[in-house]
């Protein structure tokens, strides 16, 4: 890929300071970048580099632009602009628009046009495909689940039945989409399984990382909204809703029936236990328990920071003392009134 600066300029709207016909070949960090690179600076801990890379040209807000020593593409957020560009010199092969001879198609499936479905791929009974959807090798589409408009499905995917997703959509290798949820009554000590009889419904551009299980509803489906991006390592639990825009980090776990708002962000490792609410704009911190619901938008944290284990060990030994401290406390307190 070879795009010139000046073109680069107007696909972003950007500001260029700097030859417009200098061409560039790809990206790179501050720190990487070779002559013919681009590069961008989001975060003010590498501005030093703006004085030692190579790039040819740096993506920069207009506060940093002067410090530039080379050509300077100049945005209110570089960052978004390093991301839109980044779409320019994408190395995801191009889709074939043909079905691989080896695919499994059930003859009551429904397939759009400029359909690829690669090597092993199975469609089963009365699937639809829309146009322009791409189906990796070894993916699996369910009974009766329906597929979007220029959605891509990646190797090795499993789609139960009854699962919709809907157009724009990216489904990582490894995923699973409409297998049971965790339902089980017990009887004298027995486990009697509740069957799952919901689905799956996933908007519009929603990403999904490797490895995720999405679990089918008990009686109405578990849903993911519009604009939602999901992590590697996400297990979504029956009955779960996510509200449009949500962002979720890796290794996040959400038990049943929770509902999760519009525009929240879910860092790394956060498990939220089942049938709470988190309203629209909550934050969650990595490594937290949410045990309650949160009722007001802001940043909620859980948990300890880390400390050398010495340190650790002796605020461990404290919080089981918390107990029979309060307990002394309330008594001081009350002779005190007396």
């Amino acid at each position: 890929m070879a795009i010139t600066l000046g073109e680069i300029a107007t696909y972003l709207q950007a500001k260029l300071i700097g030859d417009e016909t200098t061409v560039i070949h790809g990206l790179a960090t501050l720190s990487d970048a070779q002559a013919g690179q681009l590069s961008f600076l989001a975060n003010m801990a590498y501005k030093d580099q703006l004085q030692s890379t190579l790039a040819s040209a740096i993506i920069v807000h207009p506060k940093q632009a002067a410090e530039c020593r080379c050509a300077a593409l100049i945005l209110d957020n570089p960052y978004l602009g390093y991301a839109k560009v980044s779409s320019l010199f994408d190395t995801l092969p191009k889709a074939s628009h043909s079905i691989h001879a080896s695919a499994v198609i059930s003859e009551s499936a429904r397939i759009g046009k400029d359909v690829s479905i690669a090597a092993q791929a199975v469609i089963e009974d009365h699937a639809v495909l829309a146009d322009g959807v791409v189906i990796g090798a070894g993916s699996v589409v369910g009974h009766n689940s329906r597929i979007g408009r220029d959605t891509r499905v990646h190797q090795n995917v499993s789609i139960y039945h009854d699962v919709t997703i809907g157009d724009h959509c990216i489904v990582h290798s490894g995923t699973v989409i409409g297998a049971d949820g965790f339902g089980f009554a017990n009887e004298q000590g027995k486990w009697v399984k509740i069957r799952q009889l919901g689905g799956v419904a996933i908007g519009n551009r929603v990403e999904i990382g490797a490895n995720c299980t999405i679990d089918r509803g008990a009686m109405s489906d578990t849903r993911i909204d519009d604009g939602v991006i999901l992590d590697n390592l996400i297990q979504i639990a029956h009955n779960v809703q996510i509200g449009e825009n949500t962002a979720m980090a890796a290794c996040c776990k959400v038990a049943g029936s929770t509902k999760i708002g519009a525009n929240c962000t879910i860092s790394g490792g956060v498990g939220i236990i089942g049938h709470l609410t988190l309203v629209d704009g909550a934050h969650v911190t990595a490594m937290s328990l949410v045990s309650k619901s949160i009722t007001e938008a802001g940043a909620y944290s859980s948990g300890t920071a880390m400390s050398k284990t010495r340190e650790w060990r002796k605020s461990a030994a404290r919080f089981r003392q918390l107990d029979d401290m309060a307990k002394r406390l309330k008594a001081i307190e009350k002779n005190i009134n007396n």
